[in-house]
């Protein structure tokens, strides 16, 4: 006789449970705690090394901060030609230009009231490892009240390369206005200063209700008030000129004093 033996139930859950373990996410940190499996000696000489490496970069922040509020200027820097980015390469007259056109300055770094961003130093020091050199001489490009000039919203550090050239390193912060080159278009010179109070004088002129004088309206009535616009907004511009020492774009974009 042959004894009949149950039907074998298959456990789903066992199952799903197993397939589950062998398909299960990967926890990396685990698995560099797995491999990291030093003795207490090599724990210690790794933590050495991570020390040694720490002290290298503070001591190497620290010596880029003493550079850039050094007070003596450097008109070359000893960069390997070969490394250099060719885009971020700018002559004296190109950055003239850029700081007359939207009235910024270009000075040394001593002058710069501003935080230099962590993102700057790091800059620094991968042109220093990269060039083998230490960089000095630095300059900023920005507007003037970012800078504690002495008294007689994006900057942009350089270093000198020499002949007049210089090198960008690095740009933070915010973009200018979109219209900062037109609102300081009439500060590049007397000539557009004086066009832009004429202008000015004009529209003001408009703006005076008819009548308001005289009963009949003509163009000598209307040139009459313009001439009085005229001088009472250019003598408004010609106090706060030397009020608060004011001068053309041409005059102050590497000028270190405030009333240049």
């Amino acid at each position: 006789m042959y004894s009949l033996q149950e039907p074998q139930i298959l456990n789903f859950d066992v199952i799903a449970k197993k397939i589950k373990m062998i398909f299960q996410k990967t926890n990396i940190e685990r698995e560099l705690l797995h491999l990291k499996n030093y003795t207490r000696e090599e724990e210690e000489k790794v933590l050495a090394e991570v020390q040694q490496i720490l002290k290298g970069h503070s001591s190497k922040s620290k010596k880029i901060s003493k550079n850039l509020v050094a007070s003596k200027s450097v008109l070359s820097n000893d960069f390997d030609f070969d490394l250099l980015e060719t885009d971020r390469i700018y002559h004296i007259e190109q950055i003239k230009k850029i700081c007359i056109d939207y009235r910024l300055r270009f000075l040394d770094t001593r002058y710069f009231k501003g935080k230099i961003p962590n993102s700057a130093f790091d800059k620094i020091k991968q042109l220093e490892e990269s060039h083998d050199t230490e960089i000095k001489g630095f300059k900023i490009m920005a507007p003037s009240k970012l800078f504690k000039l002495e008294d007689k919203d994006d900057p942009l550090l350089f270093a000198p390369i020499g002949n007049d050239y210089f090198y960008l390193i690095h740009k933070w912060g915010n973009d200018l206005h979109p219209f900062r080159k037109l609102l300081v278009w009439p500060f590049k010179s007397i000539v557009n200063l004086t066009l832009f109070t004429l202008v000015i004088s004009y529209f003001a002129t408009l703006l005076v209700p008819e009548g308001l004088f005289s009963k009949n309206n003509s163009a000598t009535e209307f040139w009459i008030i313009y001439f009085f616009m005229f001088k009472c907004i250019a003598s408004v511009v010609i106090f706060y000129g030397f009020a608060l020492g004011k001068n053309f774009n041409p005059a102050i974009w590497n000028s270190k004093y405030f009333n240049a």
